[in-house]
């Protein structure tokens, strides 16, 4: 069987078999894209929610963590070690890492020399997942998940935190919250926030999600936590032995 395109007679040119030529493709190009466009916006509306539900999960694997920590070491980890003349080595994001599965990477730190030290230097370089906020833009090695660092709250400068130290609701107890980019830090490096930050933290202030920022407690949870929180509810969130009333917030 002959199976070559027939030739005109009178061009000698093949005639084209059936499908599809170039106009019925430019108009399929211009359907698909008519259809992108009416997607694009729900999914820019669900971008933010979703990151928020990695962020939250985030949070979450770092509260568990340090409830991991604690049970091995009954007490949950100081802000940061310290050497023999009380310079700053290490976070309690470093300490933790055996707890998020960062083994391999706990290995290779030496806890004996300062966070920063070259020889620690692969270590610094190095990005950890949990330690992430997907809504942040900034350096791969660096964090907001922070800490709140006070005598009177879940983490203190130099020394480990006792649960039974706890005596406030650990429902209402933060532990980690996130901070926006301005505030970021190499997740190694031994710096946290302090109670005049977090009392700062209001409507005015640029946060990493809108309205607010999200906060793991004690008791594992994760919350969001209302920009236009009052100042009095803040400060009673990092109290551990306040004995505040506080209502649904």
């Amino acid at each position: 069987m002959n199976t070559k395109p027939h030739l005109d007679s009178a061009t000698r040119t093949p005639t084209r078999p059936n499908g599809f030529g170039l106009i019925e493709l430019l108009i399929v190009i211009a359907i698909v894209g008519i259809l992108i466009a009416f997607l694009l916006p729900a999914r820019r509306s669900a971008g933010p929610a979703a990151r928020r539900v990695q962020c939250k999960n985030n949070l979450k694997q770092i509260g568990l963590a340090l409830r991991n920590y604690e049970s091995e070491y009954h007490a949950l980890p100081p802000a940061y070690t310290v050497d023999a003349n009380g310079k700053p080595l290490h976070s309690w994001r470093t300490l933790i890492l055996p707890y998020l599965d960062q083994e391999s990477l706990y290995e290779k730190i030496d806890l004996t020399k300062p966070w920063d030290d070259p020889v620690n230097a692969e270590a610094f370089q190095s990005f950890v997942y949990a330690y992430s906020c997907p809504e942040v833009r900034g350096p791969k090695n660096h964090t907001t998940y922070m800490a709140v660092v006070t005598p009177n709250s879940c983490f203190r400068a130099t020394k480990p935190r006792l649960l039974s130290e706890i005596t406030d609701e650990h429902t209402e107890t933060l532990l980690v919250l996130e901070l926006d980019s301005e505030h970021a830090v190499p997740w190694m490096a031994p710096r946290d926030a302090d109670e005049a930050l977090f009392l700062s933290l209001g409507p005015k202030n640029k946060h990493p999600h809108s309205g607010g920022v999200q906060a793991a407690f004690v008791d594992g949870t994760v919350r969001f936590l209302n920009a236009a929180m009052p100042t009095e509810t803040r400060r009673a969130l990092i109290s551990i032995a306040g004995r505040e009333q506080l209502n649904d917030f």
